[in-house]
């Protein structure tokens, strides 16, 4: 990406409704929202590297399984053992892939203009604006939604405190009843992340919860902590 068409982008980006200014009072029905996540050679947000990137779109409710962005990416650092078993990705299958930097302007492009979600995604956003930061001197600044902290505030009000102890992603999709298929690969497992925050979305619109501004302040990754997600036993790196 050219430093103007890098500028333009990012012009872009922030005029539309991924920022929190600009997009606090929209409807949930009328959002846009990219679910998202990463397979990593190691939780180290030092010595690791990216290894792939999954995301798929949603407006409002309805989930877009035709509009997905899956990128393997040869990583800047090497795979770890440890990494392998849990993503199964290999050295051979990334050695003739492009690096971060190649496929950086398309995944900017697929998230400009909508809402990041995840599953704890603050390790997610770490490691990628690490490398926008490092490439384009700047950071993602869309609007964020933690699919667990959203759980946790609807279980607390419909099933008590029972809800409060870590749960991996996998365990919030079968008390869904979703199957997690094809888990620890980033696309499928920002689909099951999709299935999950499509269930809480129908909650919330029971509960009454219409506008993205009471979404938005009901997730707060930095109160769930990327500790959560290890301890919760996800393993996904």
């Amino acid at each position: 990406m050219s430093k103007k068409a890098d500028e333009g982008l990012f012009s872009a980006m922030s005029e539309q409704s991924g920022s929190y200014d600009s997009s606090s009072q929209r409807s949930i029905e009328q959002a846009k929202f990219v679910i998202l996540d990463t397979e990593l050679t190691g939780l180290n947000g030092r010595s690791d590297s990216i290894v792939s990137v999954g995301a798929l779109k949603m407006v409002g409710k309805r989930i877009h399984t035709g509009d997905i962005f899956y990128r393997l990416v040869r990583p800047e650092t090497e795979l770890t053992g440890k990494s392998i078993i849990i993503h199964g990705i290999t050295p051979a299958d990334v050695e003739s892939e492009p690096d971060i930097e190649a496929i950086m302007p398309d995944l900017l492009e697929f998230v400009q203009g909508s809402i990041l979600v995840g599953y704890c995604p603050q390790i997610d956003l770490e490691f990628l604006n690490k490398e926008i930061q490092r490439l384009y001197g700047r950071m993602l600044d869309n609007q964020v939604i933690d699919v667990l902290t959203v759980y946790r505030w609807v279980g607390r009000r419909m099933l008590g405190d029972s809800v409060c102890q870590p749960l991996s992603l996998y365990e919030i999709a079968r008390n869904f009843d979703i199957a997690p298929k094809g888990s620890h690969n980033a696309l499928m497992d920002a689909f099951i992340t999709a299935q999950v925050f499509q269930r809480l979305l129908h909650i919330l619109s029971d509960l009454g919860i219409e506008k993205t501004s009471e979404l938005y302040n009901i997730s707060n990754p930095s109160k769930v902590g990327d500790a959560l997600r290890y301890y919760a036993g996800t393993g996904n790196m």
